[in-house]
Formats: structure tokens, C-alpha cells, sequence
């Protein structure tokens, strides 16, 4: 995904941003405590990654929370986050009883408009979250596509394509989210209206590992032939049990050669055999196997050659 600008950009939009901040002179950082800090409810994050926070929590516990959140207060006396949901994570993690946040005044359309917007510029939502965020930007305010794209800095062109994915079946979106099927992969499933067979089409591309390109063709395929997989899997049916057959009879043959246990994992673009060795005496006994082998396969040819021209050369 390229690479867009910033926080700030987004935030400016709304008139929020750095600048304002730094001309103000009155935000003051302040120390509270976590336990009075709300989740905010226009966070668009449904998955976050255990690692990072992981990393991050370790950062806090060594050197505190560098960046203060941004929150708001409440008419009861607590406070909502507003910007800083990971930090305020990794705080909790970190045993930390207080965190620095800087108090700032606004209303729900503002809270919900930083909060969508801070996490889509910071470009580590899935597509399904950046998707959904768009989508919530434009129901509950009432924004047109271009008016998202100007607030967030991106293109109309790029807020539309996400916005498509959320017409994919359930368990296609689900796929996306999880990162088992990248976008362009699944954005030529849309054409696929039955939902079942559009699913079954995202089944068959994560299996057989399909470019992007791939993808088309075989949508291309299915919307031309609703049955293509019913065909595709009776169709090879019948030459899985040659193919185990073959590579058991090969197993044995190399094993019984080398006289070490050998393996095949067959794949679908490449396979790998793997042989056992013990020593470095017995892995010099498996090449010098191996070695002398080849040496007679070899000579096997040279005979063969040989042989073919004295053939030749007795029947002129």
C-alpha cells in the first residue's frame, strides 16, 4: 500500500491539527489515572497485534509513555480516549497506574471524526477495518466519499475500492481481515453475486495460491460455468492414489539406497525430500552413496551410447 501523509494532514481537515495544537500554548500534559480513562467508541481497530503491543509494552515499562494521549472529559468526571488506544493498551500491560494525556474539548462529531481518522493514517489497520472506518465516516456524518478523501489524504479512487469490499459474502470479508486473501485478490470475487459460490471461489484461491491476475481468470471461468468446481474436483479424483502410489515406490527406493530414513513433502508449486542423517560420518556415507550413483548412471549412458553405435556401425 503507498505510503500517504500523515496524522496531521487528516486532522487539519478538521481543523485539528499539529499546528493548532502548538499555537494554542494550552495544552497542558497532565498525569491521571488509567482506571478513570474510557474506551472510545468509535474505534475502528477489531484486531491488534499481539507482538507489537508486546514490544510496545516493554518500551513503556523501560522508558513510560513518551506520547501523551489525547482525551476529553466527561460530564461524570472521568475521561474518553480520544487519540491513543495502542499506548493506553500497552500501559495497562505494563503495570502502569497513570498515564500523561493532554485534555482537550470536543464534541461527538469531532471525537469520532479523529478517532476514525487517526487510525486509517497510521496505515496498520486491515482492509476490512480501513473499509468499515470509511464506511462509518460517511453513515454516522453524513460525509460524501470526496469529503472522506479529503479528510483522511487519500483519493476518491481509493476510498471507493475499500468501500467495495464490504459487498463480499461474510466469510470472504473474514478471510480479507485475517490476511488469507490480500485485496487484490478478493476485489474479483465481487463480481461473483451468489455468496456461497463466491465463498467457495476464495476457498479455491487460498489453496491453490493464485496471483492477482489468476484471480480474474478464474472468476472469469466460474461466472461462465457455475458448476467449474464441481468439474475441478471430481476431475483429479482419480489420479490422487497413482500419484501417492508413485512417491510411497519412491520413498522406498531411496530409503532402501541410502539406507536412511527419506521423506517427501510433495506442495502444490514445489515439493522437498528430506533424509535423515546422524553423523557427519554417516552424511559422507549418504553423498558417497549418492556420488557413486550418479558415477553409474552415468557409465550406464556411455554403455548405452556405445552400444547404439556398434549397432550402427555393423548394420551400414
Amino acid at each position: 500500500m503507498a505510503k500517504h501523509g500523515g496524522l496531521g494532514k487528516g486532522l487539519g481537515a478538521l481543523g485539528l491539527g499539529k499546528a493548532k495544537v502548538e499555537a494554542d500554548g494550552r495544552d497542558k500534559v497532565h498525569s491521571i489515572a488509567i482506571g478513570s480513562i474510557q474506551a472510545n467508541r468509535y474505534q475502528p481497530r477489531l484486531e491488534f497485534d499481539e507482538g507489537a503491543l508486546e514490544e510496545l509494552k516493554e518500551s513503556v515499562r523501560n522508558f513510560g509513555v513518551l506520547q501523551p494521549l489525547l482525551v476529553r472529559k466527561l460530564p461524570d468526571g472521568g475521561y474518553e480516549l480520544i487519540a491513543g488506544e495502542r499506548r493506553l493498551r500497552a500501559a495497562k500491560l505494563a503495570g502502569l497506574t497513570e498515564v500523561p494525556v493532554i485534555v482537550r474539548e470536543y464534541n461527538n462529531e469531532e471525537v469520532g471524526q479523529i478517532a476514525l481518522i487517526e487510525n486509517i493514517q497510521r496505515e496498520n489497520l486491515n482492509a476490512m477495518e480501513e473499509a468499515q472506518a470509511y464506511e462509518r465516516l460517511m453513515r454516522e456524518f453524513k460525509l460524501t466519499q470526496e469529503t472522506v478523501a479529503k479528510k483522511v489524504g487519500r483519493s476518491r479512487s481509493h476510498i471507493a475500492n475499500f468501500l467495495r469490499l464490504l459487498k463480499l459474502a461474510p466469510q470472504v470479508q473474514d478471510y480479507v481481515a485475517n490476511g488469507m486473501l490480500s485485496m487484490g485478490q478478493a476485489k474479483p470475487l465481487l463480481a461473483i453475486e451468489d455468496m456461497a459460490l463466491q465463498r467457495e471461489a476464495a476457498e479455491y484461491i487460498q489453496a491453490e495460491e493464485l496471483s492477482a491476475r489468476q484471480c480474474e481468470s478464474l472468476v472469469k471461468k466460474v461466472l461462465e460455468n457455475p458448476d467449474y468446481f464441481k468439474a475441478k474436483t471430481q476431475a483429479p479424483a482419480k489420479q490422487t492414489v497413482p500419484q501417492d502410489v508413485f512417491l510411497t515406490d519412491v520413498v522406498e527406493k531411496l530409503t532402501h539406497l541410502l539406507g536412511t530414513q527419506v521423506k517427501i513433502h510433495p506442495g502444490k508449486k514445489k515439493s522437498k525430500i528430506e533424509i535423515e542423517f546422524y553423523s557427519a560420518d554417516d552424511l559422507e556415507r549418504i553423498m558417497g552413496t549418492i556420488l557413486e550413483r550418479q558415477q553409474d548412471v552415468k557409465q550406464q549412458r556411455i554403455d548405452a551410447l556405445r552400444k547404439v553405435s556398434l549397432s550402427q556401425k555393423f548394420t551400414v
